[in-house]
């Protein structure tokens, strides 16, 4: 299957990344090369792939927000949670994932696996249904950083057993009054965080699977956070207990 890629980051993090076949490149007549665009230019004629000239009203036919630049490539590559446990038990630190549990809103979804690729996140799993997936659009709000993330479609219920079974607690993020603080919670052993879909929160089944409950402190008058920003927040509790290793 093939998908248009729009925005000058999201088409330069597709073509750095490399895990993708790109078919074409479009540039919107008259587009001033420098910066971004140059390297992006560079790094097609180094892998021949095609450059076209196109107006910008073909661009618009695409998307509204090309900035200039759509880029013709295969589907997104998912891997398998088998990738995702071998890269997280063989890092040289304690593995910590990601697990979307049928996130809805691209936007969220983009926000969120933007955040995991700067803190290091080793996977994320999805699960095959009723779920945003890695589109055009999630590539878009996340500003290419999905392309450099191994992400796996899973049965979550069983992908947390497997979790479990590797030494993996599974912690969920939710606001209950059994929630836990992350201060009262070891976020620096082997870890995965559970952020559930914005209006439902965690599903039961996925839910009971979890280890523990972790809610996140608010001080404020408003009762809860944006799922996404909820999830970043988290990553970096996790990664602040690790030390901000890099």
């Amino acid at each position: 299957m093939k998908e248009w890629i729009t925005g000058r980051n999201p088409v330069y993090e597709v073509l750095r990344a490399n895990r993708r076949q790109a078919f074409q490149l479009l540039i919107a007549e008259g587009a001033q090369v420098k910066g971004r665009l140059d390297e992006i230019l560079q790094t097609a004629k180094k892998r021949n792939i095609p450059i076209r000239k196109s107006s910008r009203r073909q661009l618009d036919t695409i998307t509204a927000n090309h900035q200039g630049i759509g880029l013709q490539t295969s589907g997104y590559p998912y891997c398998t949670i088998h990738d995702i446990l071998d890269v997280a038990t063989n890092s040289a630190e304690p593995p910590l994932l990601l697990i979307l549990d049928a996130l809805q809103d691209p936007q969220n979804m983009g926000t969120l696996l933007r955040s995991a690729e700067a803190v290091g996140v080793h996977g994320i799993l999805i699960p095959f249904r009723r779920t945003a997936t890695v589109t055009p659009a999630v590539v878009n709000a996340s500003s290419g950083a999905s392309e450099h993330l191994l992400i796996a479609q899973a049965n979550l219920a069983q992908a947390i057993s497997q979790l479990k079974a590797k030494g993996i607690w599974v912690i969920g993020l939710e606001n209950t009054v059994d929630a836990k603080l992350p201060d009262q919670i070891g976020l620096e052993q082997p870890l995965a965080l559970v952020v559930g879909s914005e209006g439902q929160g965690l599903r039961k089944l996925v839910r009971e699977a979890c280890d523990l409950i972790m809610n996140l402190p608010m001080r404020g008058k408003i009762g809860s956070l944006n799922a996404a920003v909820a999830g970043s927040t988290a990553l970096y509790f996790a990664w602040k207990a690790r030390g901000f290793r890099r």
